[in-house]
């Protein structure tokens, strides 16, 4: 060697590999690598069992309930229903019984006696026809004109003051309406008359004749 480089440096010694411990009985045997678990950790959790047999059980067992529920309702409806035709037949069976035949007390009165009895009602007089106080001193026609009228006496021979109305007709000589009038008066005491004129409107022919229509009597 040149005399430029420094020796080599010694060799040095290479460490030796640790023997791995076998491991004990009832520990588990981890990969080369992982994580060791502490040994004051908590212990792992037991699987869980499936629950599909204790669903099955609790829906069948509810079927059951709800169907024993509505047996039993119906067997109480269906009771009910029998008891309540018999106590029909029961009833309809059943002897009427007596009406009540026995006489009242001495000195009972029915509550539809006891109260006070109305008067019966005077007999009402009806009053003469109204057409009776009316008569036809003269029905005329004018001359110049040709229009009609009548002259009427009206006699109140009711009961009471009273005022007319009085309406008249016109016919021709064959009994046709050529026309019509009215005739009013004022307040006739009982007994009393009064003389008022009916006129008729429009011309009529010679012969025409008055006749008494209708007439309305208004008590006073």
């Amino acid at each position: 060697m040149s005399d430029n480089f420094p020796p080599p440096p010694p060799e040095q010694p290479q460490p030796q590999p640790q023997p791995q411990p076998s491991p004990e009985a009832g520990q588990q045997q981890h990969p080369v690598g992982a994580p060791q678990p502490s040994p004051w950790a908590a212990p792992a959790a037991p699987p869980r069992k499936q629950r599909t047999g204790l669903i099955v059980t609790l829906a069948v067992g509810g079927g059951l309930v709800v169907a024993g529920a509505v047996v039993a309702l119906v067997y109480s409806v269906m009771n009910s229903l029998s008891d309540e035709l018999a106590l029909r037949t029961e009833r309809s069976d059943a002897p009427f019984s007596t009406p009540y035949d026995e006489e009242p007390e001495e000195g009972y009165e029915d509550e539809y006696d006891a109260g006070p009895v109305e008067p019966e009602p005077e007999a009402i007089v009806p009053e003469p026809s109204a057409e009776k106080d009316v008569t036809i001193t003269k029905c005329t026609r004018d001359s110049t004109i040709g229009w009609p009228h009548a002259e009427l006496k009206v006699v109140n021979e009711s009961g009471g003051t009273a005022s007319y109305v009085v309406f008249v007709t016109f016919v021709d000589g064959k009994g046709a309406k050529v026309t019509d009038g009215i005739a009013t008066t004022d307040e006739l005491a009982p007994g009393k008359s009064a003389t008022v004129k009916a006129q008729g409107l429009g011309e009529v022919p010679a012969g025409t004749k008055c006749r008494i229509d209708q007439v309305e009597r208004y008590p006073l």
